[in-house]
């Protein structure tokens, strides 16, 4: 009999959701992780359960926009050059996937996970208790320039087409809404159905004691390798051997580490992330606000504002850009005024594969071992349908949502 009927690597807010739906169930799990719950990237990310982020940031205006965001000083946009030599197959097929109709497609593809996204994280909220951190006032999305209000159009309108409910916000009614703003506003729209939480970290640290309390196991220590058999998977771990009836490998952008996965064959890479906490300064806004501009969003957190965002392309070991940290200040204050300085600041590692999907399902050499990884920018607003589907599939059970856009032997292109 194996010590276990599911081992999860990984604790973040994926690993986590997979970890307390199969507790909930009745299997006997394992949760193996070097560091806290949640304290990876989903301990810095912009709060928000983002239901309308069907949109990837493979984009066409990544291809006709390339030069500025490259080379401008105010690009929300970072690359490392070297990495990019050190990784051509992922940069060519990211920019690939940037063409009009994968584009589209993979923003129905996300549509269609996304859709699913509020019933497969609201049992967990329940479960751990955590009603209190859930805030329903919605996302504004602000643009301060005439082109890139015009620009925005497009977006908004296949948003619209793939079922994601928003309404047109005047200048002045987004003023009321946020009177924290001082950028000019000349668009905005308030995406309704959204929510955030008052403090992510809180929820995972909440989710992990229930998960304990119905008898869930943690160990405090990376997952160094898995092999797969017929009959189970060998998992190794702070130098013991164990056994489960099935592994998971939920580690985020630490996914191709694990021996034996088969995860080191995915072109998994990185799109580092930042943020800065500046207490006291949470009544700057109310709910998340984008700027569609800057790349950022300003949020309300329990311990003061937020902001964070725009994304960097460079190795996960590549020390903190303070360039980009410099960006966020000065944009931070362009959009609410000025600041004190940070508090604190924070550097993540969001996964991503080059076509910004996720990779969800059976690895391809064995049915006894399972991905959840890559879900780049919305692992959070994904973790709760990622575990119940991870769940599902740990059972033998039909998932109620099309997995094969997600599969791991895709083609990246």
């Amino acid at each position: 009999m194996a010590d276990y009927d599911i081992a999860i690597a990984g604790a973040g807010a994926v690993g986590m959701s997979c970890a307390l739906w199969a507790q909930m169930r009745g299997h006997r799990v394992l949760l193996a992780d070097p560091n806290p719950p949640g304290s990876g990237a989903s301990y810095g990310n912009a709060c928000t359960l983002a239901t309308y982020a069907c949109l990837p940031v493979n984009d066409p205006s990544v291809l006709t926009g390339l030069p500025g965001l490259m080379f401008s000083k105010d690009s929300p946009l970072s690359l490392s050059y070297a990495h990019a030599l050190r990784n051509p197959r992922w940069m060519l097929s990211f920019l690939a996937n940037c063409r009009a109709a994968p584009s589209r497609r993979i923003a129905g593809h996300l549509a269609d996970l996304l859709a699913h996204a509020d019933a497969g994280i609201n049992p967990l909220i329940e479960a751990a208790g955590a009603q209190d951190l859930v805030v329903a006032r919605g996302q504004l999305s602000v643009w301060s320039t005439a082109r890139a209000a015009e620009a925005a159009t497009a977006d908004l309108e296949q948003r619209r087409a793939l079922g994601v409910p928003w309404r047109e916000v005047g200048p002045e009614e987004a003023l009321e809404m946020e009177p924290g703003l001082r950028l000019p506003v000349r668009r905005a729209v308030h995406f309704h159905a959204a929510r955030h939480l008052r403090d992510p970290q809180e929820l995972i640290t909440r989710m992990h004691r229930v998960f304990t309390e119905l008898g869930g196991t943690t160990l405090q220590a990376p997952v160094e390798a898995v092999r797969a058999s017929a009959t189970g998977v060998e998992v190794q771990a702070d130098g013991q051997s164990l056994t489960a009836g099935r592994a998971v490998i939920a580690s985020g952008a630490f996914s191709k580490r694990i021996a034996g996965a088969g995860t080191g064959k995915l072109p998994l890479g990185t799109e580092r992330g930042y943020h800065l906490m500046y207490e006291g300064e949470a009544h700057r806004v109310t709910r998340p606000v984008g700027w569609g501009e800057a790349g950022f969003y300003a949020v309300p957190h329990a311990q003061g504002l937020r902001l964070t965002g725009t994304v960097e392309i460079a190795a996960l070991e590549a020390p903190a850009n303070q360039r980009r940290l410099a960006y966020i200040a000065r944009k931070g204050a362009e959009m609410l005024g000025p600041l004190p300085d940070p508090d604190s600041d924070w550097l993540g590692f969001r996964p991503t594969l080059p076509d910004s999907l996720p990779v969800i399902g059976p690895s391809p050499q064995s049915d006894r071992l399972l991905y959840a990884f890559g879900h780049q920018h919305i692992g959070l607003t994904l973790s709760g349908i990622t575990g119940r589907l991870i769940a599902d599939l740990a059972e033998g059970r039909q998932p109620n949502v099309d997995l094969s856009p997600f599969a791991a032997d895709r083609a990246f292109a």
